[in-house]
């Protein structure tokens, strides 16, 4: 794994070979904004790309970030071919890749191709677990086949104060152990976005541990956590 600059200029199309990289990292550590720095900073060169997501918190075919900018997307819903999509365009250059661990296998294997047989740069986005701390099966897939890993370095706290590592699952403010591996939701949120809860489910959202307060499912203040800051009142 290596420290990376995703946001240099990108070298003219040809000079080198396609690359497969995948950024990584808990929930609220900037992935969909990278995402999109690194679209822009590419378009800027000339090139020509195709952003990508699935399940994005506001529901639909678009890359959002949490400090406000968002850009449109291809949706990849199961089934879709990711070669047939790109080789309909006469040129493509790059693909942003947004949360992609919950990409299916197949299309993990179809990024690999595009790189490889189409010399297309691919930069993949996503989380490498899921609540339980166990590896999405797309996520393990482009640890195994990237040219470049790279954990975000944006901090993400713990609500103790240490680094923020897993992500926890909070249903009706406990934390849940077992469930379906995807359910969509954000972080601070009472709702999931975009998906229909689970049977049972009410008030689902999403906080970022350290390893240890995940291990133990040690919430600190969950309640002080959700609510939002008020500005202080003298006498």
């Amino acid at each position: 794994m290596t420290d990376l600059s995703a946001l240099s200029s990108s070298p003219t199309q040809g000079a080198r070979d396609a690359v497969l990289k995948f950024f990584y990292g808990p929930m609220d550590c900037g992935k969909s904004t990278l995402a999109l720095q690194l679209n822009y900073n590419h378009r800027r060169q000339g090139r020509r790309g195709i952003v990508l997501t699935k399940h994005d918190r506001s529901g639909g075919p678009r890359v959002t970030s949490r400090i406000g900018i968002d850009n449109e997307a291809v949706e990849v819903v199961d089934g879709l071919d990711l070669v047939e999509l790109v080789c309909a365009y006469d040129r493509i250059d790059y693909l942003i890749c947004d949360e992609a661990c919950f990409y299916s296998m197949e299309q993990i294997e179809q990024l690999a191709d595009l790189v490889d047989d189409h010399g297309i740069d691919v930069y993949a986005f996503g989380l490498a677990s899921d609540f339980r701390s166990q590896m999405f099966p797309a996520a393990q897939r482009l640890f195994e086949l990237a040219d470049e890993v790279a954990r975000l370095q944006v901090e993400v706290l713990c609500w103790c104060g240490r680094p923020g590592r897993l992500n926890a699952r909070i249903v009706g403010g406990v934390m849940a152990r077992t469930g379906e591996q995807v359910v969509i939701a954000d972080t601070g949120s009472t709702a999931p976005v975009g998906s229909p809860e689970p049977d049972g489910e009410v008030g689902v959202h999403y906080r970022v541990l350290c390893r240890r307060h995940h291990r133990n499912g040690d919430l600190g203040d969950e309640a002080a956590a959700s609510r939002p800051l008020e500005p202080a009142t003298h006498a």
